[in-house]
C-alpha cells in the first residue's frame, strides 16, 4: 500500500537535479589549486602536483582524470601564481583546461592569513559520436555531429583562510555559463556554475 501511495506521488512530482560538472578528485586537500585560485601560493613554497584518477575500472571509456599543476609565491611580495591542466574523459566527450591563477594574501592576525584569488580558464571540448552507437533517423542528423575543440573562456575567483593548523575557503572557479551547440543550435551540453566550501583542521 506504501508503495502504490509513493508511485502515486512521484507521478505528480517533477525533479530537478543538479551535480557537480567539474572534475571530480579524490583527495582535494592535494589539487585545492585547480578548484580555489586563493590557494596559489599559499604553502609558500614552490609547489607540483601531478595526479591521475581513472573511475569504474574494467568499464569500457569510464571517466579518467589527469591533473597537472604548479603554484608559487612571488618573492618580496603578498602575490602567488599558478597554473593548471586538466584533462577529463568521460564516454565521448573529453576536455581540456589549462588555468593561470593569481592570488594576494594579508596577514589577518599573527596566526592567520586570508588569500583572494582569480583565475583565468581556457577550455577545449571535444564530443565524439563515433564512440555511441546512435540511432538516427538520418546519418545527417545535425544533432548527431561531432564536436571538434569548441573552445570557451571563462573566469573565477576564490578565498581562503588559512594558518598552519586550519584552513577554511570558498570559490566559484567558472563563472561564466556556457552551452555547447552543433551546427543547428541544438543544446549538447551545459556548463553550470560551480560552488566550492572547504575546511580542514590539522
Amino acid at each position: 500500500m506504501r508503495t502504490n501511495i509513493f508511485l502515486i506521488l512521484l507521478m505528480f512530482t517533477s525533479f530537478v537535479n543538479f551535480a557537480q560538472q567539474d572534475a571530480q578528485y579524490t583527495q582535494y586537500l592535494y589539487n585545492t589549486i585547480t578548484i580555489n585560485p586563493a590557494y596559489a601560493g599559499s604553502r609558500e613554497a614552490l609547489s607540483i602536483f601531478a595526479m591521475h584518477r581513472p573511475q569504474w575500472v574494467g568499464l569500457d571509456r569510464a571517466p579518467v582524470t589527469n591533473v597537472a599543476s604548479i603554484n608559487t609565491p612571488l618573492n618580496n611580495s603578498n602575490l602567488g601564481l599558478g597554473v593548471s591542466f586538466i584533462n577529463d574523459k568521460i564516454g565521448p566527450t573529453n576536455k581540456n583546461s589549462i588555468s593561470a591563477d593569481l592570488s594576494y594574501t594579508i596577514p589577518t592576525s599573527e596566526n592567520y592569513k586570508l588569500s583572494f584569488g582569480m583565475k583565468a580558464t581556457a577550455n577545449l571540448f571535444n564530443l565524439d559520436i563515433t564512440k555511441l552507437n546512435p540511432v538516427v533517423a538520418s546519418p545527417l542528423d545535425p544533432s548527431m555531429q561531432n564536436i571538434k575543440n569548441e573552445f570557451s573562456p571563462n573566469i573565477g575567483a576564490g578565498i581562503y583562510l588559512h594558518s598552519d593548523k586550519a584552513y577554511v575557503g570558498f570559490s566559484i572557479p567558472n563563472f561564466i555559463e556556457s552551452n555547447r551547440y552543433d551546427d543547428n543550435e541544438v543544446v549538447i551540453y551545459k556548463e553550470k556554475i560551480n560552488y566550492y566550501l572547504m575546511a580542514g583542521y590539522v
